[in-house]
């Protein structure tokens, strides 16, 4: 498998991953503080990164950075790691599941055109055309009660904001230095930077009321969040950010499909929703590249 590949493959899998995280996500928020549910996700996935470092013998590298490249991690960490958790997990409790889930989505949009202006990334006609059939199936996955303009959609939306402007620069950092020194330091600088806010807002004394229940849900959701940050970043190597964040679009069919099986049935519009958001990837990636891929697997098996 070539590396364009396994960098398509990665964010699919990522793209799974959360799927899974939006739908389990909004019960943990639902039973514990969002800003220590936050903390807490990012500190484990920051200590099982540091984990990672060690038994790949990363140490070496970190020691080598220069004082521009730390620099950038920091950033990374501040604009990714933390303000935009921290908004998006406050949010998600002020206002509804799919109206959350449909403002993050938007977050190609941000992508591509931050992408384009900074890091020169060619926005094709694909990436218009498949941009209106994603943001329309996205739509069709709403209730007009789910579309809230409230202060958690408007932290949401912030949130998706920054979390465009880091993986443009996290794009850039990539170049220079692996994958899990670029994930290491967002969730790592991430973490301390919460905790800094947590400690500024006087909230550091809830960590020891954290229950039973929500150390639970704190547990399962800090593995998808360690799953999804490791195969996004992983992926985001050696494909263009403005693809990952369009292949990344196949979360919601996932969420629905969750929904659907724990919830309640789906009606006609999610179906056809689906199959917009479907179009709209396979549109954007191009029909001989998937099938190109398909084609390999096929001649492998």
């Amino acid at each position: 498998m070539n590396i364009k590949n396994k960098g398509y493959w990665l964010v699919f899998a990522t793209a799974v991953i959360s799927g899974f995280s939006i739908f389990i996500n909004k019960f943990g928020v639902s039973v514990i503080n969002p800003y220590i549910f936050t903390f807490l996700k990012n500190v484990t996935v920051a200590v099982l990164l540091c984990s990672v470092l060690v038994a790949a013998k990363d140490l070496k590298v970190i020691k080598s950075l220069s004082k521009k490249q730390w620099g950038i991690l920091m950033a990374i960490g501040l604009v990714g790691g933390s303000i935009p958790f921290l908004l998006f997990f406050k949010g998600l409790s002020l206002t509804s599941a799919a109206g959350a889930s449909f403002i993050q989505k938007t977050m190609f949009v941000w992508i591509l055109i931050l992408a384009g202006i900074f890091i020169k990334e060619k926005i094709t006609k694909n990436y218009v055309f498949a941009g209106l059939l994603l943001i329309g199936g996205n739509l069709l996955f709403l209730k007009i009660s789910d579309i809230r303009f409230d202060t958690g959609s408007g932290l949401v939306l912030l949130a998706t904001l920054f979390w465009a402007v880091e993986n443009v620069i996290s794009k850039q950092a990539l170049k220079d230095l692996p994958a899990r020194i670029v994930m290491w330091g967002r969730m790592f600088f991430g973490s301390v930077f919460i905790l800094i806010f947590l400690a500024l807002s006087h909230q550091v004394s809830l960590l020891g009321n954290v229950n039973i229940q929500q150390i639970g849900w704190t547990a399962i959701t800090s593995v998808l969040l360690f799953g999804y940050v490791y195969t996004w970043y992983s992926g985001l190597k050696y494909i263009k950010v403005s693809e990952a964040a369009i292949i990344l679009m196949l979360g919601s069919p996932i969420t629905t499909m969750l929904s659907v099986i724990f919830v309640k049935p789906a009606t006609l519009k999610e179906y056809l929703a689906v199959a917009l958001i479907a179009i709209g990837i396979v549109t954007a990636i191009g029909l001989d590249k998937i099938g190109g891929k398909i084609k390999q697997i096929y001649v492998r098996s």
